[in-house]
């Protein structure tokens, strides 16, 4: 049944009327919610504010690797050291590796481009940072809702946003109601903000119904990797931080590895391939796993043990691919709108002034008594932060390399290396994009097979045995959150144009090809493996995969990744 027959049946929605509802209990999210509470606090008003996170508890879906650069935390908290937030293991070091098949060549420190010096950062746990923030945000009367999903925007009669409405619960695979059926509940705000991470449901949609993106480049993704293990003392080398580039990638797409020793013999290590890559025989998995298996990684990892895995797409952050941040009734926050510093490999302090920039701008308008318009306080404020001085420095960062490595790495070096020694702090000119990520891959017939080796279950895994230790679980007895425009399409364009490239750039094992009893090829899709890492909604070449919220509480459980 659809959401207007359930509705009409069993309805009307219950609804709660807020100030300010934020959708995505991430740092952006986060970040508006406290900062809000603050201002209002300061000035002895009542404003009130919800979160609402699909994960089963905050910080639940929270995956990154994480070098933090705690400026924005400093201006959201002055006195975080004293309140006990998670950034305790400073940087220590950094390394920059250049690797070939069995060895490497690192780069001097004094020829480090600026973007990989992370002096004053720290190697967090991001799904720590973002549990904390959770209970910083409540001790200020902010009330969060974990294990809900935002599942339709709502608007009102003059087409502003006026809130969202949570999922049903208790649909059966037929979405029919079950014994256990609830409808959604309405949350309705002055102001709805959105705060999802990269590619987010309802922020897809927003940025297609309000033609956000319009005279704007196009957003490229990459997927990120993750696993952390917890290595032998001996080897421990707290706040080390190292990125690679090279091997295991053999053609031309742009990627590269990353390894942090975090506190108690933890090292937190994966690996970001850019999803505009061509090879549909690619496997970002298998590239990764792989990758371990280099004599510079796996010594950090001799005698360790895998207790974490999790993935995540993420967006490559050039400013000219923001789309517009505001629309009548509310914005779009971190990496729903694209905050990110692909140069820096770092979105969390994006993430966490987004929110607060857009904090102030609800605020503001909430003591002017105004509701349901656009908050231009909050684009105008970005253009005049820091933020924005450090996306503008780098904004061609990943442009560049759609144009070859070797391109990508000589205009990095001339313009986080050569320009600023001779004083210019910004490169003078932009390149664009007007390529989506789909449109990248090439046909089965044009392409070279990849042989990765089998997975030797000390460095290197396989797909289900990792997807095990995210504590992924879902509903079974629910919808597929994993819908297709059209059934006909991935056998007769994906299987036989790409030959299936969804079981490769899947990292959790959901899509497969089997026979069916008639012995015809049939896309089959196990929707309970799925991680929530959103690359099907991104990478699938005909985009006829669309992603749609799960029951809330499902999908991974991440601890201390």
């Amino acid at each position: 049944m659809t959401s207007p027959q359930l509705i009409e049946q069993f309805g009307p929605r219950e609804a709660m009327d807020y100030d300010v509802v934020i959708v995505g209990g991430g740092p952006a999210g986060m970040a508006a919610a406290i900062r809000i509470k603050q201002l209002a606090a300061a000035q002895s008003k009542d404003v009130s504010v919800v979160v609402i996170e699909k994960g089963s508890e905050p910080g639940a879906h929270i995956l990154s690797g994480a070098v933090m650069d705690p400026r924005a935390m400093n201006e959201l908290f002055p006195d975080w050291k004293e309140l006990g937030a998670p950034l305790s293991q400073a940087v220590s070091g950094d390394e920059l590796l250049v690797l070939s098949e069995t060895s490497h060549t690192a780069t001097p420190g004094w020829l480090m481009p600026r973007n990989f010096h992370n002096d004053g950062c720290y190697v967090v746990s991001l799904s720590n940072v973002v549990k904390w923030m959770a209970q910083q945000a409540e001790n200020l009367g902010v009330d969060i809702f974990p294990g809900f999903t935002a599942a339709e925007i709502l608007y009102n009669k003059a087409g502003a946003v006026r809130g969202v409405a949570t999922g049903h619960v208790g649909l059966g695979k037929d979405g029919e109601p079950t014994d256990n059926f609830q409808l959604g509940m309405e949350l309705n705000a002055k102001y709805t903000l959105f705060a999802e991470g990269a590619r987010g449901h309802l922020g897809k949609q927003l940025i297609q119904h309000f033609g956000l993106d319009k005279g704007k480049d196009t957003q490229t993704f990459a997927i990120g990797i993750k696993e952390l293990w917890e290595v032998d003392p001996a080897l421990a080398k707290p706040g080390l931080v190292v990125h690679t580039s090279g091997w295991p990638i053999a053609d031309e797409s742009f990627g590269g590895g990353f390894l942090y020793h975090l506190e108690d013999n933890k090292v937190t290590l994966g690996f970001v391939l850019g999803l505009d890559y061509r090879n549909p025989y690619m496997s970002p998995f298998e590239e990764m796993q792989r990758w371990k298996t280099h004599p510079s990684i796996a010594k950090h990892l001799k005698g360790g043990k895998r207790i974490g895995y999790g993935a995540r797409a993420i967006n490559n952050g050039t400013p000219q691919a923001l789309p517009d941040l505001v629309f009548d009734g509310g914005a779009l926050l971190g990496c729903d709108a694209g905050f990110l510093n692909a140069a820096r490999i770092k979105g969390s302090h994006a993430a966490i002034k987004s929110g607060m920039l857009a904090a102030d701008a609800a605020f503001e308008a909430l003591q002017s008594g105004r509701e349901h318009d656009k908050l231009s306080a909050y684009p105008k404020a970005f253009e005049k932060s820091w933020l924005h001085t450090e996306l503008h420095q780098t904004r061609n960062f990943k442009n560049w390399f759609k144009k070859g490595k070797l391109i990508g790495t000589l205009m990095t070096g001339i313009e986080q290396w050569f320009l600023p020694k001779i004083g210019i702090s910004t490169p003078p000119w932009t390149i664009h994009n007007h390529k989506a990520d789909h449109q990248s891959l090439n046909q089965a017939a044009h392409s070279t097979r990849i042989a990765y080796p089998k997975p030797d279950g000390v460095l290197s895994f396989d797909k289900l045995s990792s997807v095990f230790i995210s504590n992924t679980n879902h509903e079974e007895n629910q919808p597929a959150h994993l819908t297709l425009k059209d059934d006909s399409v991935p056998v007769s364009i994906n299987l036989s144009q790409y030959d299936g490239p969804e079981g490769r750039y899947c990292p959790a094992g959901v899509y497969e090809y089997v026979k069916s009893d008639d012995g015809a090829d049939r896309l089959q899709i196990n929707a309970q493996n799925c991680v929530h890492c959103k690359t099907c909604d991104i990478k699938d070449p005909t985009q006829n995969i669309v992603w749609v919220t799960p029951e809330g509480g499902g999908g991974p459980n991440y601890a201390g990744m």
